[in-house]
């Protein structure tokens, strides 16, 4: 027996609690780890809350994320002791995830924890920050330079971009951090950020074309501030579009990029093949300063998920979510 936070559902009532369980929930086959700790993703807070239907089938365990160290494995590529990082996969929606003391997952989602890091190193940085590092790899795959200018940086006090703006300044780049929150002025810049852009400026509908600003874009947010991004990027620039916090809509014409010749690029963290996830891990065992990556994290155990993950969803937290599922 093991504790997990549950999810369950009876008579149409979705209800999420630490419940002592057995292995009978997890997968009957894969790679068993015994987890250390997971993370609070948007994803997460919309599923605990039941926000979105993203659980799909109960009882689950939510999380989309976990680190911890094999137990057993089916798999020879994978033996006891080895320490271990797992993100998205369906994980928390139709297969058991990360939000409890064990979990059991096909072999095929593992990736081998780089050799810098920790267990809480990882879940420091978790889905987000691995979908920061996608984005990065991505602007720079086409071409994009610390040369080129400013790269903005949306939702940029949250856990994606916390990480996308602490990883660019590594690399180089001027980052303008957008934020709807004043007082996250000092958080954004200690992280490396050049200068802070006032979420309200972007998150209203805007003409198609505006004056060229940005020479790439990572966004978290989507909606009107995607459009807005897109309508303000340089000639040949490129944005990377990873979430949806403000609108799963794109109320945008066609003008940058017919006009502008600006790219677009979709960035999926879920269902990434091994190589842009093994890339990415990369970049974040290079580029990312733990001692920085500390800073950016609140810490809490299971008990204290259920009550975190409004203000999750309401925007209300800045940097990453730590859950140590042991406490």
């Amino acid at each position: 027996m093991f504790n997990a936070l549950l999810a369950t559902k009876e008579d149409g009532n979705h209800s999420v609690n630490v419940t002592e369980i057995d292995h009978s929930v997890l997968a009957d086959s894969g790679v068993l780890i015994k987890v250390d700790f997971s993370t609070i993703n948007y994803k997460d807070a919309l599923a605990v809350t039941a926000a979105a239907p993203i659980i799909r089938q109960y009882p689950l365990v939510p999380g989309i994320d976990l680190a911890g160290t094999v137990e057993e494995s089916d798999d020879p590529q994978w033996s006891a002791g080895d320490k271990v990082v797992v993100n998205g996969w369906g994980m928390g929606e139709g297969l058991s995830g990360g939000l409890a003391q064990y979990a059991r997952v096909p072999a095929s989602f593992l990736i081998k924890l780089p050799q810098n890091m920790s267990t809480r190193h990882a879940m420091a940085i978790g889905t987000a920050g691995y979908t920061a590092a996608l984005c990065v790899d991505a602007l720079e795959a086409q071409g994009v330079t610390p040369d080129d200018g400013d790269i903005l940086v949306t939702g940029a006090s949250g856990g994606v971009g916390s990480v996308a703006v602490a990883l660019l300044a590594a690399r180089g780049f001027s980052v303008a951090a957008s934020t709807g929150k004043p007082d996250a002025a000092d958080y954004l810049k200690h992280l490396g950020a050049s200068s802070i852009v006032d979420r309200n400026t972007l998150s209203e509908a805007g003409k198609p074309l505006q004056a060229e600003q940005w020479a790439g874009v990572v966004d978290a947010v989507g909606g009107n501030t995607l459009a807005n991004a897109c309508a303000q990027t340089r000639y040949g620039g490129v944005v990377t579009a990873c979430g949806l916090a403000e609108s799963a809509a794109l109320p945008a014409t066609v003008m940058p990029f017919i006009l502008r010749g600006v790219i677009l690029r979709g960035v999926d963290s879920v269902m990434a093949p091994a190589e842009p996830r093994l890339s990415a891990w990369a970049r974040l065992a290079r580029d990312m300063n733990l001692d920085l990556l500390e800073t950016m994290i609140t810490e809490i155990g299971l008990s204290e998920v259920n009550a975190v993950a409004p203000d999750v969803l309401a925007g209300k937290i800045t940097g990453r979510l730590l859950v140590d599922v042991n406490r």
